[in-house]
């Protein structure tokens, strides 16, 4: 692949995030997408491309919980020593 070809992806796969995610701006996008590459001067554009379609591929993944799904996760949590040990019972404590 090309590095114009790198670049025409690079700006597709921004398109696509503004499209999915209109509310955030692009700079949340790329300190996000780009964040743990130190000094991203001499970046190429295929670790770019990488780490937009990772990135990208976080967001899609990540799906908005009702506050019902978000109290029964955190009552799971607090009780997640009985979940183990429920398990445990069920499936033969290895």
């Amino acid at each position: 692949m090309t590095k114009r070809d790198q670049y025409a992806q690079i700006l597709n796969v921004l398109r696509d995030i503004h499209k999915d995610h209109p509310s955030y701006n692009i700079g949340r996008h790329l300190s996000t997408a780009l964040d743990g590459y130190g000094d991203i001067w001499g970046l190429s554009n295929k670790e770019v491309l990488f780490a937009l379609q990772k990135y990208k591929a976080e967001l899609d993944m990540d799906v908005p919980h009702s506050d019902n799904e978000i109290e029964q996760i955190i009552r799971d949590g607090e009780d997640l020593e009985n979940i183990l040990k429920e398990e445990d019972e069920e499936y033969g404590d290895y």
